[in-house]
């Protein structure tokens, strides 16, 4: 790829088959020529990160390789990145949607799907915060939409890593939330979960949490960190 560098791996989600996943080689990868992701506040130093595989998104992954494939269910991905959770989804038969901001997102989607032999998925330019009105919002690289209409799960992983004074994410996620809906969020115990878990609350969702927190041993990684699950409405709590 022009102007950075990509590996590819086969990625192991416990209840799937491996998934190819090209990413990028490392965070030290940079390549923004027209300031696109300047544009959207993404600095050169945050840019690499989406084009790499998280603990959390992993965590993610597996939670919905678990998850049952329901008739009608929308399941939309925020934060995406390279979208291991919605390719696992997409690849079981869900009606999976992932959203992310990075210009580049839905290039490597792309390319991921055609690496595994999948169909095409539906991937939508979604930023918390960013103003409606505001041309700038959609990259002119990937061409996509911004996200519309409303879910019966959204899932994102590791999205709770900055302050959030305003509330946009769980505003972001209510404006986008059916009235019966559930939230997943993987978080790896950052301290904006209880500020965050307020503010679904004034939105009208329960919280259930479930500790993740493991050792390392020969068949897994060591992982920190907890499933967050809001619940609205008449939703079920649970996979």
């Amino acid at each position: 790829m022009p102007g950075y560098l990509t590996k590819q791996e086969s990625i192991a989600v416990a209840g799937v088959p491996n998934l190819i996943i090209r990413s990028l080689l490392d965070r030290q990868q940079f390549f923004d020529p027209a300031g696109e992701g300047a544009r959207l506040g993404i600095s050169s130093a945050t840019w690499p990160l989406f084009g790499l595989l998280w603990p959390s998104g992993a965590e993610l992954a597996a939670r919905m390789a678990r998850h049952p494939v329901r008739s009608g269910e929308r399941v939309l991905e925020i934060g995406c990145g390279l979208a291991l959770a919605s390719l696992v989804g997409h690849r079981r038969g869900a009606d999976v949607t992932a959203s992310d901001c990075h210009p580049l997102a839905g290039i490597f989607l792309k390319e991921n799907l055609r690496l595994n032999d999948l169909s095409d998925m539906r991937y939508r330019t979604g930023q918390w915060g960013q103003p409606e009105d505001d041309a700038l919002a959609v990259p002119t690289s990937s061409l996509a939409l911004k996200v519309s209409g409303q879910f019966d799960l959204i899932m994102g992983s590791d999205v709770l890593y900055e302050r959030d004074d305003a509330g946009v994410l769980a505003a972001f996620i209510d404006a986008h939330a059916m009235p019966v809906s559930q939230i997943w969020i993987v978080d790896p115990h950052r301290g904006n979960r209880p500020a965050f878990s307020r503010r679904m609350a004034s939105h009208g969702f329960s919280l259930v949490e479930e500790r993740l927190d493991r050792l390392e041993s020969a068949q897994q990684t060591a992982y920190r960190g907890r499933l967050l699950t809001y619940s609205r409405g008449a939703c079920v709590v649970g996979t």
